[in-house]
């Protein structure tokens, strides 16, 4: 089972990245998908999340309102579209696979996490 994260990059404050989760290896049916972000010298925080069924959807206040969670109808790949990107956004991002067996919940938290993907680095310059 493997999580591969893409998407990041370098853009300027204001700019726009679309950041994708491609899942593969294994079945992910009842898994809610997340994504985080860790800054250097910070914990990995939560940054939004989509339910299986994708009726569900949590976004972190800080990116509330410039970033946007979904996923595709064969569910195998999950997508941020992060817009008006901020220099604070700058992080390393992961994708997140959260086995949760009720396909509208999702949940927040690290250690609920089952699998993790390698992450992609995300940098906003001012």
């Amino acid at each position: 089972v493997q999580l591969q994260a893409s998407g990041g990059g370098l853009v300027q404050a204001g700019g726009s990245l679309r950041l994708s989760c491609v899942a593969s290896g294994g079945t992910f049916r009842n898994h809610a998908m997340d994504w985080f972000r860790q800054a250097p010298g910070k914990e990995r925080e939560f940054v939004a999340a989509i339910s299986w069924s994708g009726t569900t959807t949590d976004i972190a206040d800080s990116v509330k309102g410039r970033f946007t969670i979904f996923r595709d109808k064969a569910k195998t790949t999950v997508y941020l579209q992060m817009n008006s990107l901020k220099p604070e956004d700058t992080a390393v991002y992961y994708c997140a696979a959260d086995r949760t067996y009720d396909s509208r919940v999702v949940r927040t938290a690290v250690t609920n996490m089952d699998y993790w993907g390698r992450g992609t680095l995300v940098t906003v310059s001012s």
